[in-house]
């Protein structure tokens, strides 16, 4: 079963960090994402990783959040570290995950993990 799972959401106050985690089923195929949606809001680009560990960021969170992967546990994480109220979302898995017969399914997502930071 082709999947993303996330894991490490939680209620946290203003300044607290938190650590995601996202666990592939199969192997991740080249870039994997964290996407956040708050309420009343349009999915948006937290973090991106490439497989040769490229980063990039949205500017809401640079300087606080590190994305990372492990490619050989099919994991990735997002260290988020000074957590502000309006981080408060639904965070979301993304990759493009490779079968072992070399199929690649494209843009698959998890299900979600919500983080809610208390001012």
């Amino acid at each position: 079963q082709v999947q993303l799972v996330e894991s490490g959401g939680g209620l946290v106050q203003a300044g607290e960090s938190l650590r995601l985690s996202c666990k592939a089923s199969t192997t991740i195929f080249n870039r994997m994402g964290w996407y956040r949606q708050a309420p009343g809001k349009q999915r948006e680009l937290v973090a991106g990783i490439t497989s040769g560990s490229g980063t990039n960021y949205a500017d809401s969170v640079k300087g606080r959040f590190t994305i990372s992967r492990d490619n050989a546990k099919n994991m990735m994480y997002l260290q988020m570290n000074s957590l502000k109220p309006e981080d408060t979302a639904v965070y979301y898995c993304n990759a493009d995950l490779r079968l072992s017969d070399a199929t690649v399914i494209r843009d698959v997502w998890g299900r979600g993990t919500q983080v809610t930071v208390s001012s």
